[in-house]
């Protein structure tokens, strides 16, 4: 089979609470997806049902071509939202047991968790008790015991919640090389930013509902405002001139420079060649759309500015403590 998680008409409720409704989702193998949306979601609710620490009301789940996680729980890694050690045991003899409930053992193993340390920057602490450990060094032994065995599907729930910018980097460039090796990687954030660096395909949702699945590609074609950002070489140069230009719609001063509104159907690149001709450039770049405007957008459709505003502030927010909790 060619796909590697998939959500039917799934729908969980907590009293009153719907937390997911009615979600299809399908990640095919080798698939790199984000799987994005504010805090309350419904996000973790449906990880933990694709591993099976939930169960649905409703719908079905296929993990790896099996009826549940539990059947292909060696092919899977998962990190969850809430971390968890054992706290009295050792980092080295902590992963060895990890390691060996995922099926892997053998002379090598030390020299394999020895290198995984190192690559996450803890060579060293193998004979450290994990509460010893700070909350980024303890975040970094649990990335390391989720890919410890190389798993075929790789799960991941808010795994950069708290780190410094150095740390992320390092452990987004894991993640890219765990997806190089062949591992499908399903990634859960409320930091949409951190998506648009690492996944090739996104899956927003909305109070337990699906609003947008594409590649990211798919979105910003279908999404591109069409914007040009300019900044004329010489400060307050009169732009007068760029509206002139056929392709051009519209011409909004800003801060620094202008915003270029090209009319629909209008090649960018040959555009952005006119612009520069009729008024030398500083700076001159194509606008893309961000997932936050993206989301915002498809779930205040038909709403007032306010409400909208009032779901930007929410994003902004819950990304400023997610990279500093």
């Amino acid at each position: 089979m060619n796909t590697a998680v998939r959500m039917s008409g799934v729908t969980k409720t907590f009293g009153k609470m719907r937390a997911v409704d009615d979600l299809e989702l399908e990640v095919p193998r080798g698939g790199l997806y984000g799987f994005i949306g504010p805090n309350g979601a419904g996000k973790t609710t449906s990880i933990r049902m694709i591993m099976s620490i939930l169960f649905p009301d409703s719908g079905e789940i296929a993990v790896l071509g099996h009826p549940s996680a539990l059947e292909a729980k060696d092919r899977i890694g998962y990190l969850p939202e809430e971390r968890g050690l054992y706290r009295k045991m050792k980092v080295g003899p902590f992963l060895r047991y990890v390691a060996r409930l995922k099926g892997v053992d053998g002379p090598d193993l030390d020299g394999r968790i020895s290198g995984w340390l190192e690559r996450v920057g803890l060579d060293g602490v193998e004979r450290k008790r994990c509460d010893e450990l700070s909350k980024g060094m303890s975040q970094k032994v649990q990335f390391v015991s989720a890919l410890i065995h190389q798993p075929d599907l790789l799960i991941l729930d808010e795994p950069f919640s708290g780190l410094d910018p150095v740390s992320m980097r390092m452990l987004r460039d894991l993640i890219l090389d765990e997806h190089r090796r062949g591992a499908t990687i399903l990634f859960s954030t409320h930091v949409m930013p951190q998506a648009e660096e690492i996944c090739e395909h996104v899956i927003m949702v909305h109070k337990g509902r699906k609003v947008l699945d594409e590649s990211l590609t798919a979105i910003r074609n279908r999404f591109d405002p069409r914007a040009v950002q300019f900044e004329p070489l010489v400060p307050g140069t009169r732009t007068a001139a760029l509206r002139s230009i056929p392709e051009v719609e519209g011409v909004t001063p800003g801060e620094k420079g202008v915003e270029i509104i090209l009319r629909e159907g209008s090649d960018p690149a040959a555009v952005m060649r006119r612009i520069m001709d009729a008024v030398p450039a500083a700076r001159i770049e194509l606008s893309r759309p961000r997932l936050e405007d993206v989301f915002v957008q498809l779930v205040t459709d038909g709403a007032s500015d306010d409400d909208a505003e009032h779901l930007r502030a929410e994003l902004q927010d819950a990304e400023t403590t997610g990279a500093t909790a």
